[in-house]
């Protein structure tokens, strides 16, 4: 199975490197559009390659997904965080009950109730 996750590690790369070495041509990336840009009497822009705007749009994306998955699954988390204080709760509780059950008794005898 280790091998199989390297293989397919070694072909994601590959595809990469291959999409990297066909965009590697510059362009030009503006913060605003040109006509916007006369108003304020700038126009910031970069020269990058093709394919680090390409590989930024996707960490970009991956980013903002993941902050979306984790933010709409905040209840879920919330709600077992509730059930395990719950659960730990409930645990004490019989923990308690059964030290007063056996209060007072031989101690084998309250090992032997326990077992069985």
């Amino acid at each position: 199975m280790r091998y199989i996750k390297y293989a397919l590690i070694a072909v994601f790369g590959i595809a990469l490197i291959a999409v990297a070495l066909a965009n590697r041509g510059m362009v030009s990336v503006q913060l605003i559009p040109s006509e916007v840009a006369g108003w304020f009497s700038l126009n910031p822009q970069i020269e990058l390659p093709l394919f680090i705007i390409i590989f930024g749009g996707i960490a970009v994306g991956l980013f903002v997904g993941f902050v979306w998955e984790w933010v709409r699954e905040y209840g879920h988390r919330a709600e077992a965080a509730r059930q395990a204080r719950e659960t730990r709760r409930l645990q004490r509780e019989v923990n308690r009950l059964k030290g007063e059950k056996h209060e007072g008794k031989d101690e084998v005898l309250a090992l032997l109730d326990e077992a069985g």
